[in-house]
This record gives C-alpha cells, sequence and structure tokens, in this order.
C-alpha cells in the first residue's frame, strides 16, 4: 500500500499544488502523515530518511561545536570558547550542582551536558529553513534518549545502594505506612521501573509534536488562504505563524533542560538511601 505524502517535508503539498481559498480544492491540514519520511537512500539495508539524516547532522554539529571550543582552550576565551563554557558552566551549576550537588555531581556533568545540547538541537530544527521539523516529535527518539537515562539510574542504584537496597528505594519501603505500605510499594513499584521512562519521554514528545502541529498549520493556512478576500486571513494566519515559530524556541530550551533536570532528580534519588 502507498504512503501518503509527507507534507511535514517543508509543508510543500499545500505550495506546490497552488492550492487555494475559493479555488475550488479543499484545506490540506497537516496530519500524522506529516510524520512520515520516505527513505532518502540507503547504505548497507539501512534507509536514511529525513529526520534520521537531521539527527546524524545535528550530534556532527553539537561534537564539531565543542571540539572546536575546547581543543586548545585559552586563558583569555575567544567567542567560541566563551560561548561553550557560557552552556556548560549554566547545566553544571544550574541543574546538576543544584540538583545532585557539587561533590556528587561533579562526574556526571559532561553527561548531563551532552545530553541537554542533544535535545536541545534536535528540537531547533523544527524552526531551522530546509530542515523545519523536530526530531524529537518522533516517540522513538525521546524514547531512546529516556532508555539510556533509565539504565543508567538503575545501574547507579544497584551499585550505590545493593540489591535490598535498591528494591526499597524502587518501591518506597518504609515501615512507618503501617497497614497501606503493599499498596504504596505497588504504586511505586509501577510509577519507577514501569511508567517512569515513558513519562520521561512523552513529555517532550508531546510538546514537539504538538508545537510542530500548530506551525505547520498556520503555515499552510496562510498560503491556503492567500487569495481574494482570504488576504486578511492570510496575515492574521501568517502573524500567528511568527508568535507560534518565537514560542517554539522558548519551548524547545525549556523542555530541554526539564529532560535533564528530571534526569538529574533521578540520579540523586539513586544516590541517597531514602527514597
Amino acid at each position: 500500500m502507498q504512503k501518503e505524502p509527507a507534507v511535514s517535508a517543508d509543508q510543500m503539498l499545500a505550495f506546490e499544488t497552488d492550492c487555494h481559498l475559493f479555488s475550488g480544492c479543499g484545506f490540506e491540514a497537516p496530519g500524522l502523515h506529516s510524520f512520515v519520511f520516505e527513505p532518502m537512500f540507503s547504505i548497507g539495508g539501512f534507509d536514511f530518511n529525513k529526520p534520521i539524516l537531521l539527527a546524524l547532522v545535528g550530534t556532527l554539529a553539537i561534537v564539531w561545536f565543542f571540539w572546536a571550543a575546547f581543543a586548545k582552550p585559552k586563558i583569555v576565551p575567544g567567542k567560541l570558547q566563551m560561548i561553550a563554557e557560557a552552556g556548560y558552566d549554566f547545566i553544571r551549576r544550574g541543574v546538576v550542582y543544584e540538583t545532585i550537588g557539587k561533590k556528587e555531581g561533579e562526574k556526571y556533568v559532561p553527561f548531563v551536558v551532552a545530553l541537554f545540547f542533544f535535545v536541545w538541537v534536535m528540537n531547533l530544527w523544527a524552526v531551522i529553513p530546509l530542515a523545519q521539523f523536530p526530531v524529537t516529535s518522533i516517540f522513538s527518539i525521546p524514547l531512546g534518549l529516556a532508555l539510556i537515562v533509565y539504565i543508567v539510574w538503575v545501574g547507579l542504584t544497584f551499585k550505590r545502594q545493593g540489591w535490598t537496597g535498591a528494591w526499597k528505594n524502587f518501591t518506597g519501603y518504609d515501615k512507618s505506612l503501617g497497614p497501606v505500605l503493599p499498596m504504596v510499594m505497588v504504586i511505586e513499584f509501577f510509577s519507577n521501573l514501569l511508567v517512569r521512562p515513558f513519562t520521561h519521554s512523552v513529555r517532550l514528545f508531546a510538546n514537539m509534536f504538538s508545537g510542530h502541529m500548530l506551525v505547520a498549520l498556520f503555515t499552510i493556512a496562510t498560503w491556503y488562504m492567500l487569495n481574494g478576500i482570504g488576504i486578511a486571513y492570510s496575515a492574521v494566519s501568517f502573524i500567528m505563524t511568527i508568535v507560534m515559530i518565537a514560542f517554539e524556541l522558548f519551548i524547545q530550551v525549556i523542555q530541554a533542560y526539564v529532560f535533564v533536570l528530571l534526569t538529574c532528580s533521578y540520579i540523586q534519588g539513586a544516590l541517597v538511601k531514602e527514597h
């Protein structure tokens, strides 16, 4: 069965068909098909589509940025090193130190910094011309990142607290709860070990998914209503497109921040014996 065309590929479907208000054609609203991309090419039997390429290019860009900034650090930093240091120090002091603590958290700074910038750049693709698609709106990406955090958290919990202590941590074991303890342990078990990766990933995914849908909706509507008396509505839709893009820039940073903040919270919970 042939797949529907990927409107999200620069939202070009309506543009290519010259479809406008009062022209006799219907409005092509974005939907789930906006997140389906045909393979662009294959290497060794592995298909590469637009989200995969954006993820690879984004990863290489992050590696290049920090390599260029810190390969030959200077006492008086240049502009690139200054920007990289500011970003690194913001995550280190504002997230890791504040959540985990300076002594315990220092070793996790590189991991959290890498995670923050990866999520942020994957989000940022949504507003970059020609790309115009947030990679994190594909659920497998946030889920994969959440599973990495989950493995780190579970492994660290067993390493730091031992077998018995880890299970007490996972289940919220506390004798003072009395008769409600079994119920609390069941709820905490499902919440921590089964639901946590889903909630950690779906928060990022849902925000990027809905944001992309709104930007695509107003973008296509701007073109669709650009005809006759619909021009006035098109102007309003265009203004809303700009507003939504500006709002997305804010949300992209916030979601990356929230993702690593929760990551640090999980790590901190693994380091302490009290649940």
